[in-house]
């Protein structure tokens, strides 16, 4: 899901902020730090969040299709989408220029394909009763991408970071011993995301969402049609055997991807990014209630222990987090 990037990684420490779900870009600090909230940018933060939280009930209309076909169906219709908006927002110049660039073309190869893994994943942890495995995924993504930014950039974090990451940790092992296997949708989920917000981030400032979203599908494409193709000579695809009706909620999988970043777009660019922070809890908030109250998946008591660790952590997390970004603007004002 979704999704689709992420914070500027310099704010995961200097303050940090958590990262959204998949598929938005990452925001320049300066102009986040500073953006006045509006009425607009919210209700625009507000949509995006909530199709990606609602994105439960939306694949398991796609059966019988399974999740590899149904993930084949959104790369090649989300580039399709994609490619619209480019000629409609004349933008396409910039999608030709970002895959003449060698260096820009691979970079976002290795976004599409950790965003194609996400997908695969979440659509797998929805499809076979694992809603709520994918939304602790996108709880504990802010932790991960905290760790990424210390391994990978060798920040370094404050003490309420470090509790907020050990707390995280010993939420794993309690949800692992209690449960009695690895939370692995979860895990992987974060980590795919984390990676691919960092990879958006060095990107990110230069490549629009929409133009960036086009090349990584762009480069994923050939795969996806091959294996749709493939499936279609064999005899077993679920495209165009289920009725028109199937066929239109395939079709739409592009358009269910690309509508969130174009309102988290909307909403990057009119709202604090501390606002965008706290609005990225609201999408797994819903999964986690679709997950429980919806599909009726199973809660038992470690896992209820696991998350509530989960959430102190991320209070913990989002507290420094805001704590240093008011010290922060104070200082820039006083200098």
């Amino acid at each position: 899901m979704p999704p689709l990037s992420g914070r500027a990684y310099v704010h995961l420490v200097q303050p940090p902020v958590p990262v959204p779900p998949p598929g938005p870009r990452p925001l320049p600090p300066a102009r986040a730090a500073v953006a006045p909230t509006s009425r607009s940018g919210l209700a625009l933060g507000l949509g995006a969040y909530l199709l990606w939280g609602f994105l439960p009930l939306y694949f398991p209309l796609l059966s019988p299709a399974g999740p590899v076909e149904i993930i084949a169906h959104r790369v090649v219709w989300s580039l399709l989408f994609c490619v619209v908006i480019l000629l409609v927002t004349r933008q396409w110049g910039l999608f030709t220029r970002v895959v003449r660039n060698r260096r820009m073309l691979g970079t976002l190869a290795l976004a599409g394909m950790l965003v194609a893994v996400n997908w695969l994943v979440f659509v797998y942890g929805v499809l076979s009763g694992h809603t709520v495995d994918t939304a602790l995924g996108y709880y504990i993504n802010p932790l991960v991408t905290v760790g990424i930014a210390v391994l990978a950039l060798g920040e370094r974090l404050r003490a309420a970071q470090w509790v907020a990451l050990g707390t995280g940790a010993v939420a794993v092992v309690v949800i692992t011993v209690g449960v009695g296997r690895l939370p692995w949708i979860a895990l992987t989920l974060a980590g795919t995301f984390g990676a691919y917000g960092l990879i958006k981030n060095r990107v990110g400032r230069t490549v629009p969402a929409v133009a960036s979203l086009a090349v990584e599908t762009a480069v994923l494409s050939p795969v996806a049609l091959g294996y749709l193709l493939w499936l279609g000579a064999a005899g077993t695809a679920a495209f165009g055997t289920n009725g028109t009706p199937h066929v239109l909620a395939l079709v739409a999988s592009g358009v269910i991807t690309a509508v969130p970043l174009l309102l988290f777009g909307g909403a990057a660019r009119r709202l604090p990014l501390s606002v965008v922070g706290m609005l990225q809890y609201l999408a797994p908030t819903l999964q986690f209630a679709i997950g429980v109250l919806v599909f009726a998946e199973q809660m038992p008591a470690a896992r209820w222990w696991g998350f509530a660790l989960v959430w102190v952590a991320l209070v913990i997390l989002t507290t420094d987090g805001l704590r240093a970004g008011r010290a922060d603007r104070l200082a820039r004002r006083a200098a």
